[in-house]
C-alpha cells in the first residue's frame, strides 16, 4: 500500500478484516507500507498492521513477492504509480478520482489493457458502491422496481472547509488534486448514480465556484482535519459544484456537490424517480433504503422503509444479526473482498479503469460548461 493517512488507514483496516469475515479464495498478505518519511511510515506500519516500510514506491513494484498495489496517495501521483505497477504485472487498486485529468486517465486504461494478457487487474475504489442498501437499491432498478428511471437527485454535502480560516491541504491545491469538491466527492455521486441506475451521463451543464480564495496554511494535519500555520496560500480548486445532466435512458439529473455545507459532515444522498416508483438513500443513515411503489393504493400510499441488514441483502450475511448495522469502514473491507474474488476468478473487478476515465470524462465535461458559463457540454467531446 502506497500512502497512509486518511485512505490509508481504511484500506489497512479493510485488508486486515476481510479475510477474517469472509471466506475468500486468496489470503491476502498486508507486506509492504510505502511512505517518503520513513520513521512515520514505521509507526503507521506497525499500527496500521503492515510487515514491512518502505520510501520509494519503484523499488516495490520491481519486488517479487508483491502482487497487488494499493494506491492511497493524492491524485497527482496515480497515474504515474498505477503504470508502472501494471507493466510489472501487478494488480492495481487505486482510490479515486482516479486520476487529476482525462489524459491521465486514458494512459491509465491503456495501461490496464496492456496488463490484462499478463493476468493483472485494475479497479478504482468508489467503495460507496459497496454500501449494503446501495448495492440493494441497485438490484431493485435492475428487476424493474421503479420502471424506466426518469430523474436522478443527487447531492454529496460536507462542512470541514465552511470556516473560512480552515487551514489549506493538497485537496485545495488543483496541482495535487484536480479539482475540489467536483473531484472530491462530486466524483462519488457520478458514479453512485451511474451504478444505481444502470446508466450513463452524457452531458451536463454546470457551475463551479469557490468562496474562499485564500486560507491559512496547515501545520499538522491528520485526515480531513488540520491545525493553523503562520502563513497564508491560495485555494486553487471549487468549493463547490452543481449541475445538471442528461442520462442515457434519456431521464434527468441534478446533482450537487460542497464542502462548505454548515451541518453536513458526510451527506451522501439520492432520491431516483422511475415511471413505478422511487428510491432514496442517505448516508448519514446507511443502512436505510426507502422505496415507494406507485402501484399500491393511495389509501396505503408512502415510501418504505427498508432496514437492510438481513443475511439476503448484498455483503449482510459475513457480518451480524439482523438489525446490528454496518458502518463508513465496511464499505473498504467489501471492495477487498470483490478485488480479491475478481483476481481469484480471472475477471476483471468492477468499477474498471474505464469506469473511471468515464467518471473522468463527467468531472471536466461539469468544468468546460462552467467555464462557458454552464453551456450543455457533451461527455467525452
Amino acid at each position: 500500500m502506497i500512502g497512509y493517512a486518511f485512505m490509508g488507514r481504511a484500506h489497512s483496516q479493510a485488508w486486515r478484516v476481510a479475510p477474517r469475515f469472509f471466506d475468500l479464495p486468496l489470503e491476502p498478505r498486508m507486506g509492504l507500507l510505502v511512505g517518503r518519511n520513513e520513521a512515520a511510515a514505521t509507526a503507521a506500519a506497525g499500527r496500521l498492521g503492515w510487515a514491512e516500510v518502505e520510501t520509494d514506491w519503484r523499488r516495490v513494484v520491481e519486488r517479487d513477492d508483491v502482487d497487488l498495489v494499493d494506491i492511497c496517495t493524492p491524485g497527482d501521483t496515480h497515474a504515474e504509480i498505477a503504470a508502472a505497477a501494471l507493466r510489472a504485472g501487478k494488480h492495481v487498486l487505486v482510490e479515486k478520482p482516479m486520476a487529476n485529468s482525462v489524459a491521465e486517465a486514458e494512459a491509465m486504461v491503456a495501461a490496464a489493457e496492456d496488463a490484462r494478457g499478463s493476468g493483472a487487474r485494475a479497479m478504482v475504489g468508489f467503495t460507496y458502491r459497496r454500501v449494503p442498501a446501495v448495492a440493494l437499491a441497485r438490484q431493485l432498478v435492475a428487476e424493474g422496481r421503479i420502471g424506466q428511471v426518469r430523474q436522478v437527485r443527487a447531492q454529496y454535502l460536507q462542512d470541514w472547509l465552511a470556516d473560512d480560516e480552515a487551514p489549506l491541504s493538497w485537496r485545495l491545491d488543483k496541482d495535487r488534486a484536480g479539482s475540489g469538491a467536483l473531484g472530491d466527492i462530486g466524483a462519488h455521486i457520478v458514479d453512485l448514480t451511474e451504478f444505481v441506475t444502470g446508466e450513463r451521463y452524457v452531458g451536463v451543464s454546470g457551475m463551479l465556484e469557490t468562496f474562499v480564495h485564500e486560507r491559512p496554511t496547515a501545520g499538522n494535519s491528520d485526515g480531513l482535519s488540520s491545525t493553523a500555520g503562520t502563513g497564508r496560500g491560495r485555494v486553487t480548486v471549487d468549493d463547490a459544484a452543481a449541475f445538471t445532466a442528461r442520462l442515457s435512458g434519456g431521464g434527468t439529473a441534478v446533482l450537487e456537490a460542497t464542502r462548505v455545507a454548515w451541518g453536513r459532515k458526510n451527506a451522501m444522498r439520492f432520491e431516483i424517480s422511475g415511471s413505478t416508483g422511487t428510491l432514496a438513500f442517505d448516508f448519514e443513515e446507511m443502512n436505510i433504503l426507502h422505496h415507494y411503489d406507485a402501484s399500491t393504493p393511495a389509501r396505503d400510499g408512502g415510501f418504505r422503509r427498508i432496514l437492510v441488514t438481513e443475511s439476503d441483502h448484498p455483503y449482510i450475511a459475513a457480518w451480524w444479526p439482523p438489525g446490528h448495522g454496518l458502518g463508513y469502514e465496511h464499505g473498504f473491507t467489501h471492495q477487498a473482498v470483490d478485488l480479491v474474488e475478481a483476481i481469484a476468478g480471472g475477471h476483471d473487478p468492477a468499477p474498471s479503469f474505464a469506469d473511471g476515465l468515464h467518471v473522468q470524462q463527467v468531472l471536466a465535461a461539469v468544468e468546460r460548461s462552467s467555464t462557458a458559463q454552464g453551456a450543455f457540454t457533451a461527455v467525452g467531446d
